[in-house]
């Protein structure tokens, strides 16, 4: 989503709310919203999907962001957790 620095987190989270969008031939599901450590985080309905496969191991990245910051979240199909990879602070526009 940006090219700042992702800061490490690899904690696992919660999500609390999806939301669906056409995804060609069928809806995709997204994360909405997400807690961590207590804290909730909602993301605005634009993110970007990607599907990786590491050996016999699928998972599903999700580059997200609340306005403020970037989120990449990760969902292990197998296990069907979800993990917080990093997060960065999105580049101020320049006025």
């Amino acid at each position: 989503m940006n090219n700042v620095p992702r800061t490490p987190i690899n904690k696992e989270v919660s999500i609390t709310g999806m939301y669906f969008r056409n995804g060609g031939k069928s809806l995709r599901s997204y994360p909405k919203r997400m807690e961590l450590e207590g804290e909730e985080y909602t993301f605005i309905e634009s993110g970007l999907h990607f599907l990786v496969k590491k050996g016999q191991q699928l998972f599903e990245l999700f580059d997200m962001t609340d306005g403020t910051n970037s989120y990449r979240l990760k969902l292990d199909t197998n296990e069907n957790t979800w993990t917080l990879v990093g997060m960065s602070e999105l580049p101020r526009a320049m006025v």
